[in-house]
């Protein structure tokens, strides 16, 4: 049986990642505040661990991002398919990912890396394999690296 499973980045504002990631991918950022909402209501949830995102109440700490095709949960806001969950860590990013995306345009890969840079990520390298392929090595505002191909 195949498992579900989750993208999960670590990383210090973990809503303007989202924002950014949601907007590069052509992705949904998913709406949690029925869920915030229920669990304040409840007692169950500090004040002091939400924040206000998008014009709703967020987890402070938490915020993802969907397929805008995949099913997903409307009470919770969260996604049964293809997702990235960015959680907030205190520390600073150190070192290069040992895990990346790859993000393949329709298009033309200028066009994708410079609609890239417009949301904020930074253009690192070029690189020119040949017949094997040409991508371009990127990083989020946060700096996590990725490639454009």
């Amino acid at each position: 049986m195949a498992l579900h499973w989750k993208l999960v980045i670590d990383c210090r504002d973990p809503h303007a990642l989202a924002d950014f990631w949601a907007e590069a991918l052509g992705y949904a950022v998913e709406d949690p505040s029925g869920l915030v909402e229920h669990l304040l209501g409840a007692g169950q949830l500090p004040e002091a661990a939400t924040v206000r995102h998008g014009g709703v109440r967020r987890f402070a700490g938490l915020a993802a991002v969907r397929h805008p095709d995949d099913p997903f949960d409307d009470f919770s806001g969260t996604g049964r398919g293809r997702r990235i969950l960015f959680q907030a860590v205190p520390e600073e990013k150190r070192g290069k990912n040992r895990l990346h995306l790859d993000m393949h345009g329709d298009g033309e890969l200028e066009a994708l890396v410079t609609r890239l840079e417009g949301l904020g990520a930074e253009l690192v390298e070029r690189v020119d394999q040949g017949p094997a392929g040409r991508w371009c090595v990127m990083r989020d505002p946060e700096g996590n690296e990725f490639c454009a191909a």
